[in-house]
């Protein structure tokens, strides 16, 4: 985790620090469904890289929100899930979730508002400059 001086002002900041970046709610948002193995993990979230995975999973143990658990099989099987200290983060993320549901149609329409499709005057104009 990161020492920034702002974490004791503000604790909005540690939660940003602990689940910031691209993967980790969506990690957060898998293991609350329950325990999973790693490539069940990687199936649940296309596009997520082994390393990239292995990344933020390790980042988010470190944090004490995710429990790794290593079985003695052979081979070794190993589940993450959410400790009770990443169960209560889930629940505090839940309006967050809530929210963006709430919103989808209208937070959409503001994205293609604002990155509207070049058009070809547009091209003409940046070409001509």
């Amino acid at each position: 985790m990161s020492s920034d001086a702002d974490h004791t002002v503000c604790g909005m900041s540690l939660a940003i620090d602990v689940v910031g970046g691209k993967w980790k709610l969506h990690l957060m948002w898998v293991l609350g469904a329950g325990p999973q193995r790693f490539g069940q993990i990687r199936r649940l979230l296309d596009g997520v890289s082994e390393k990239v995975l292995a990344e933020n999973l390790r980042h988010l143990e470190s944090a004490g929100v995710v429990h790794r658990e290593i079985f003695p099989e052979i081979p070794p099987r190993v589940e993450y899930s959410l400790t009770q200290l990443g169960e209560t983060l889930r629940l505090a993320l839940e309006p967050l979730e809530s929210w963006g549901d709430e919103h989808r149609a209208a937070l959409s329409a503001a994205a293609h508002t604002s990155n509207p499709a070049p058009s070809a005057n547009r091209a003409v104009n940046i070409s001509a400059s």
